[in-house]
């Protein structure tokens, strides 16, 4: 049992590590862009990584204090990502040659995310109790949301922006 509360704290820490690389990822994101709504979107995705970094830091706390996650801990309510053009406005077509921080912000992000994605599904599915189950899939299903978030606006520029660079790939 030792083991397994130790397996935990340290899953724990990892994650708390990540989600704190990922809230300063997307505050530097929010900063550096120029486009208006990737502001406002990178400054809420900076949000949840933080929301998420202290959920998860009370369930840390909560295991070296009694071997066993907080069962009162719970996540917010998600930010809706959706629509043709999640991040950026429309307008960053009008400048899409010179987006090289929009789209490398773009790629980075979705690297976090499917990382993190890969991280919970595997805690999850390494974990016996099912609190501890719930609570990272429960993550990996928000940090899905961000991927494929950053993926569908990355695909609406991707071809627009390969154009104006004078890449093409084939």
């Amino acid at each position: 049992m030792e083991a397994e509360v130790t397996k935990l704290a340290e899953g724990l820490l990892a994650a708390i590590k990540a989600e704190r690389d990922g809230h300063s990822f997307y505050s530097m994101a929010a900063t550096s862009a120029q486009d208006q709504k990737a502001k406002g979107v990178f400054a809420q995705l900076a949000a949840e990584e933080l929301e998420h970094m202290n959920f998860l830091t009370q369930h840390y706390e909560s295991v070296l204090k009694s071997g066993r996650p907080d069962q009162t801990a719970r996540l917010g309510p998600r930010a809706d990502f959706g629509g043709l053009s999640p991040i950026f406005s429309d307008g960053v077509r009008t400048r899409i040659k010179g987006a090289h921080f929009e789209m490398s912000a773009l790629s980075i992000g979705m690297q976090l995310e499917a990382d993190a994605v890969k991280f919970y599904q595997a805690q999850s599915a390494a974990a016996r109790d099912a609190a501890v189950k719930k609570f990272f899939n429960e993550l990996a299903e928000w940090e899905s949301g961000h991927y494929q978030a950053l993926r569908s606006q990355q695909e609406l520029l991707k071809e627009d922006y390969w154009a104006a660079g004078g890449f093409a790939p084939f």
